[in-house]
């Protein structure tokens, strides 16, 4: 922006802001950032208003973000599903060190993002098996740079290229929407809608404030009544059905039945 306009002439910044190529929200930031400066400066600005537009997010079918972890690299695999099975933001993952592992009780110590709740979050066997297969080279589970930053910022690019390839190859462009935010969503989303419980998504979260978290009770509008019906003879199989999402139903004959909503 301090290319194309004089940044201590507030006029010409809000001209510049108002006809930019750009959402209002991104605006309201810009303007926002202006406002600092020229209060840091001792300049003069009346501030216009831009108004926050609110978005409900993408939020994908089960399958199609297996069909991601699935299709990725092992070490993008373990990532994507750290983040599907405890709702971690991207940074939260990205600084999970080996010392926030327990692989024994099966959870992971989270180090909080954006003022958050710190949490500790129950994890599944396929992942404590996944998170064991990465070489251990530092205290940090999937980095090892010292710039934690900017290495996350090449972790997405990879993200974004084997996206890009599992897309093209299963012919499912709506795999290209998902972004590693998009589990935290996904996480939240189908949280609530197992246990109806406001409370358990905004701990799992590590939420402050309700309000947050209230945009996950109607993300998702069950209109379709159809099931996966699984049944399960021994407890490991059982396990790994409850593990997979599956509500239990029943038991008859000594087979415990299962479902899941496709």
């Amino acid at each position: 922006m301090a290319r194309k306009t004089n940044l201590d002439n507030p006029e010409s910044v809000k001209e510049y802001i108002a006809t930019a190529n750009i959402s209002d929200n991104r605006k309201g930031i810009l303007i926002d950032a202006m406002a600092r400066y020229y209060d840091y400066r001792g300049i003069p600005f009346q501030r216009p208003v831009y108004r926050k537009i609110l978005r409900l997010p993408f939020i994908p079918v089960e399958r199609e973000v297996d069909d991601l972890i699935s299709g990725a690299g092992n070490k993008v695999a373990t990532f994507l599903l750290v983040l599907k099975d405890t709702g971690l933001r991207c940074g939260e993952a990205w600084a999970l060190k080996w010392v926030d592992l327990d692989s024994e009780r099966q959870y992971l110590t989270c180090t909080p993002e954006k003022n958050s709740n710190p949490r500790q979050l129950k994890i599944s066997n396929r992942l404590i098996s996944m998170l064991n297969s990465i070489p251990r080279q530092g205290k940090w589970v999937f980095h090892t740079e010292a710039d934690p930053l900017y290495s996350l910022v090449k972790f997405r690019r990879t993200l974004q290229k084997q996206r890009r390839r599992i897309s093209e190859k299963l012919q499912i462009p709506r795999i290209q929407q998902i972004t590693f935010k998009t589990f935290r969503h996904f996480k939240a989303t189908m949280g609530y809608h197992k246990t109806k419980d406001i409370l358990h998504v905004m701990q799992l979260l590590g939420h402050k404030n309700i309000r947050n978290t209230l945009v996950y009770t109607h993300l998702l509008k069950w209109e379709s009544d159809e099931f996966v019906s699984k049944v399960a003879s021994n407890q490991k199989e059982i396990t790994e059905l409850i593990e997979a999402g599956f509500d239990f139903i029943l038991q008859k004959d000594g087979l415990a039945y299962f479902r899941k909503r496709k």
